[in-house]
């Protein structure tokens, strides 16, 4: 009767390892959009605790089974001993599995987190962007004010490739493992082309804004020299007054 007892306690723990495996273990997961991927990883970790609790059965059951033992013939326990080998193999593989598996689902959620702040980050600077290519549209002013607004868009270029790179590793590691791929994909699309844009619009802006300050320059130098020649001529025409001369006396380019 023990020995019944015995064989039905490791079978019914046998049958649970087993539906777990097929459960947690064998089944194939697909994660296509972020709530099934934080749905798996919350489901293996309840798994996992699960099998830790069963821990405690494993045990009862081994201290059953060499209570029997150290009191049955050998002939009586051979098989139950290996029964119980194969239990406590198979209950440690799938605790070890299901942990392992768990830690995985929680790098990858890690992972697409960390896409997602990367993302975040660069589309704050590509709105950066947008605006200062918005405000320095139509510069008003001279060429110190044009290059004023020149050095603030080209401060504002000289981002680091760092956040971008880390976008691509990120995004290469979810998809080669069939993770989120299409949203992944979807997502670096839109970035990329945005960026592109982004891009090819500031240097655009740079190369007008260099433009216009060689424009205002020449512009500057040009009423220079006219405030300037204005000047020698005006003070032609004082000192011609102060002396008392003529105008028909005075140079034709005074006149």
């Amino acid at each position: 009767d023990k020995t019944v007892s015995l064989r039905k306690d490791l079978s019914e723990m046998h049958e649970w390892i087993t539906q777990a495996e097929e459960e947690y273990l064998e089944r194939d997961f697909e994660y296509k959009t972020p709530d099934e991927l934080q749905r798996a990883v919350e489901e293996l970790k309840r798994a996992k605790e699960e099998a830790m609790q069963k821990e405690v059965k494993v045990k009862l059951i081994t201290d059953s089974v060499n209570n029997f033992i150290a009191k049955a013939p050998p002939a009586a326990h051979e098989a139950l001993k290996k029964e119980l080998d194969v239990l406590i193999t198979s209950y440690q593989q799938l605790c070890s599995r299901l942990n392992g598996k768990w830690k995985t689902l929680e790098e990858v959620w890690a992972c697409w987190r960390e896409l997602l702040s990367y993302l975040d980050a660069e589309n704050k600077w590509l709105n950066e962007i947008e605006l200062k290519l918005k405000a320095t549209e139509n510069v008003q002013g001279g060429a110190e004010e044009i290059s004023e607004s020149l050095d603030s868009l080209e401060r504002l270029m000289r981002h680091p490739e760092d956040n971008r790179n880390q976008i691509r590793e990120l995004a290469q590691t979810l998809t080669d493992g069939g993770i989120l791929d299409e949203l992944i994909n979807e997502k670096l699309e839109k970035f990329n082309t945005r960026w592109e844009e982004l891009q090819q619009q500031a240097v655009r802006r740079q190369k007008s804004l260099e433009q216009s300050i060689q424009s205002a320059q020449e512009t500057d130098k040009t009423l220079r020299l006219i405030q300037e020649s204005l000047a020698v001529i005006d003070k032609q025409l004082t000192a011609y007054t102060a002396d008392r001369v003529d105008a028909a006396q005075v140079p034709q380019e005074a006149q």
